[in-house]
């Protein structure tokens, strides 16, 4: 069964509200794909703890530590996780901004590799190179502020160890089994980080999607608030702003143009007599008629009710006069029957041509006293202001 697409303006809350981490505006859906992510990401750590537990038992059985210190590491790690995992299952997480708690479950994880660095020195390389994977994972994910306190309590911790104890951190390299088993131990690690960066590029393109998935869901949105639902013509707003757009370029140009007010001939007893929604029907068809029949650069809009407004650009009054009565004429041709029996539709309008810097309220004006003439000359026909 194929997936019911989320509406835009879903799709804007959806993205925004994980983008702020708001886990309150959160859907069901995205609190799952989020749980899941953790679940993905604590799993992974949970696999990254047994494979270092598995080069500490190498360790073990060729004599270079104790097994206290394979055991113990893997108890720490295991149980860190399980509540990170527990919380997690819980949606504790949700109501943070950063629902991976980055940098307490990196903290976290951290210590216990500060513990087992002074407890076992003898294989302390293995405790710095999880280091650097945590501290990879924490990368993806955390501010410039809290990189920068990271690294001074890291770079603190550490060196404690070194200046104020006697531990001698050593890399095993006395024997061929502890040359092997730390060749080893240095290629997992390098793997598990490789495997990071790939994640974060994953994370990357993931964001990136959404990002323009966000994008286009707010271009349909600006769509949708500059057009009529009924008859898919610009609306009032959308028209107000084009006309003054029109104005400051022929301020700049020069360049004439006009503006025409529609008005759909008894409308009212059209509606009353034949019902709303075939009034519906006529307003839609008489708009699909009007873009069929104007120019690219033309601008239609509802003006309100049965009424629209027609821009036309580098457009004198005599040309503006002869593409309105085309108009007038196509449209008292249709056969308007189709939709109910003996139904005609008519339009009367008014056009007016921008004087010298006019402003959009006086050719609006101009053209309204031109389609109220229009109207006293029995209507169905074109007049100019």
């Amino acid at each position: 069964m194929r997936a019911r697409p989320m509406s835009t303006t879903t799709l804007q809350d959806t993205n925004a509200a994980e983008l702020m981490g708001d886990g309150e505006s959160l859907s069901s859906e995205v609190l799952r794909r989020r749980a899941v992510q953790r679940r993905k990401m604590l799993l992974m750590q949970i696999v990254s703890y047994l494979v270092d537990a598995f080069v500490l038992g190498l360790f073990v059985w060729i004599g270079t530590t104790s097994i206290w210190t394979a055991f113990g590491y893997i108890l720490c790690g295991l149980t860190v996780s399980g509540i990170w995992l527990a919380l997690s299952e819980l949606h504790f997480n949700d109501r943070f901004r950063d629902h991976y708690l980055t940098v307490w479950q990196s903290g976290s994880n951290a210590i216990i590799q500060f513990a087992f660095l002074y407890l076992a020195p003898e294989v302390g390389f293995v405790f710095l190179c999880v280091l650097f994977i945590i501290f990879g994972f924490a990368a993806l994910r955390i501010s410039v502020r809290q990189a920068m306190i990271g690294w001074t309590l890291t770079t603190l911790s550490i060196a404690a160890i070194l200046l104020f104890t006697d531990k001698m951190l050593t890399i095993p390299v006395a024997s061929h089994s502890e040359r092997f088993v730390t060749l080893l131990c240095f290629s997992l690690s390098i793997g598990r980080f490789i495997y990071l960066g790939l994640f974060g590029n994953a994370m990357r393109k993931e964001l990136y999607q959404r990002s323009l998935e966000l994008k286009r869901a707010n271009r349909r949105i600006e769509e949708l608030a500059e057009v009529d639902d009924l008859t898919g013509a610009f609306n009032r707003r959308r028209m107000m702003r084009a006309l003054d757009e029109e104005c400051l370029r022929v301020q700049r140009s020069g360049s004439p143009y006009s503006i025409a007010l529609i008005d759909l001939d008894f409308f009212k007893k059209i509606n009353d007599r034949y019902g709303h929604p075939t009034g519906d029907e006529v307003l839609r068809t008489f708009a699909i008629t009007v873009f069929a029949n104007i120019r690219a650069t033309d601008k239609f809009g509802r003006y309100g009710g049965e009424e629209f407004v027609l821009l036309m650009p580098d457009t004198s009054n005599e040309v503006a006069a002869r593409i309105l009565n085309r108009l007038r004429v196509i449209t008292a041709e249709l056969d308007w029957s189709a939709f109910s029996d003996g139904l005609k539709v008519t339009i009367s309008a008014g056009v007016a041509t921008a004087r010298p810097d006019e402003a959009p309220d006086s050719i609006l004006a101009r053209a309204d006293s031109a389609l109220y003439a229009a109207k006293d000359q029995g209507r169905n026909r074109i007049a100019t202001a």
